[in-house]
């Protein structure tokens, strides 16, 4: 009688299973004022390129080095890194909150200098990152807790496109000062001298360590020194974005020199360093964050409270990137041959510069394009308009940014004599 009971009621439990299908009822969203989001400006170029059919299109809106003929590329050294790692068949346990230690002395010695008085009183830190973005986020959410006489950080303008929303998502206030001038396609230096001077005193003021992104346009020595000078009367703290080291000029030392002075003139700077471009390490998101402090207590402290900040954003760094960084910068051979192809990086970028100039004569242009040459590093402001933009991408598939940024990366012996033709094309 009991399991006639129980059949009669699963009975009634699946005739009444069918009602659910006739009369839905579903849920209201939570997502109904989530707007669609802007798309971003160099993915949307990018995405366009694909689907572009032209054989002789070109993309410069990407910001990642290709070799001459417009492969992706994997250095040497790092393929020589990865094989030593392999032979050691290490673990894969979590590294501590602040990464690998010997990656970060490393990181240190190579922004700084192995020398510096810094490192050797032990009054700075240095914790891994998950490359230069995340880097200048832990920067960013540090200045946000802990700098606390000021919420104001001076971009200049213009500056990399992640650097507002990385600020201002940490809470940070964003102003900015002057820095290209669009007639010159150059520094403008007094523009930058002027607004510097009215900047609030503990104020951050970002400073782009060299090839600065997106124009290209770096402070002269003497510049840098007179910016320096005039930092310290204004007692603003000092936000340096080193993300192209050795991939500016060729040489480490030299692009790393404005970051050495400002320390040497007794600036006590925060520093956000990226192996991405300088090791071709896109993709293995490989960074460091380093607070020169005012002594080695001082420090300890600091970096206890990265540790604090860092524990609920990512709990620790990736591991993969970091070996390969640091078996590069530990291991004399392989440190000699990254110098090698860092500079042959920089000497490609360089030279593509100078072909695009010349090829520019060649079609018979009357326009100073000296602003091409002398801009440095991976990106050139052209000074194309929007329109000429446009056309260039309509008529001759060549791609970039609206603002006529070009990743000169993209730029090759193959088509930077097609390239001259457009650009003539649609300036002359």
């Amino acid at each position: 009688m009991a399991l006639l009971k129980s059949c009669k009621i699963i009975s009634s439990v699946g005739a009444y299973t069918p009602s659910l299908g006739v009369l839905p009822i579903r849920a209201s969203s939570w997502w109904s004022e989530v707007q669609m989001g802007p798309p971003d400006p160099i993915l949307g170029v990018t995405e366009a390129f694909k689907r572009d059919t032209n054989p002789k299109k070109i993309n410069l809106g990407v910001g990642a080095y290709r070799d001459d003929q417009g492969k992706p590329y994997v250095l040497n050294c790092v393929r020589k890194a990865e094989a030593q790692i392999a032979t050691k068949k290490l673990d894969k346990e979590y590294l501590t909150i602040g990464g690998l230690a010997e990656f970060n002395k490393a990181c240190a010695q190579l922004a700084l200098g192995p020398d510096n008085e810094v490192l050797k009183s032990g009054r700075s830190i240095t914790v891994q990152t998950i490359s230069g973005t995340g880097s200048l986020r832990v920067g960013a959410n540090f200045l946000s807790r802990f700098h606390t006489v000021a919420k104001d950080v001076y971009l200049p303008k213009p500056s990399w496109g992640n650097h507002t929303p990385i600020f201002r998502d940490a809470g940070m206030q964003l102003k900015a000062y002057s820095y290209y001038d669009p007639k010159t396609c150059g520094f403008d230096f007094k523009g930058a001298l002027d607004d510097i001077l009215k900047i609030p005193e503990k104020s951050v003021i970002m400073l782009h360590a060299c090839a600065h992104n997106p124009t290209g346009v770096d402070p002269r020595p003497e510049q840098w020194k007179e910016i320096s000078a005039l930092v310290k009367k204004r007692n603003l703290l000092v936000f340096f974005d080193m993300a192209y080291q050795g991939f500016a000029s060729g040489d480490i030392d030299r692009d790393a020199w404005a970051v050495r002075y400002f320390i040497e003139q007794g600036h006590n700077v925060v520093l956000s360093q990226s192996f991405a471009k300088n090791m071709g390490l896109y993709g293995e998101r490989v960074g460091g964050f380093t607070v020169v402090c005012k002594d080695a207590e001082e420090a300890k402290r600091v970096e206890s409270q990265l540790k604090i900040l860092i524990r609920p954003i990512y709990s620790n760094p990736p591991m993969n990137g970091a070996r390969i960084a640091s078996t590069i910068l530990n291991t004399p051979e392989l440190y000699k041959e990254w110098l090698v192809e860092v500079k042959d990086m920089a000497t490609r970028i360089i030279r593509m510069r100078e072909e695009l100039v010349g090829n520019l004569k060649k079609e018979g242009s009357t326009l100073n394009w000296q602003h091409v040459t002398d801009q440095i590093g991976m990106f050139c402001f052209t000074g194309l308009k929007p329109d000429q933009v446009e056309r260039l991408t309509k008529e001759f598939s060549v791609y970039m940014t609206k603002d006529g940024r070009i990743s000169m990366a993209g730029v090759t012996s193959g088509n930077v004599g097609y390239l001259a033709h457009g650009i003539h094309t649609v300036t002359k």
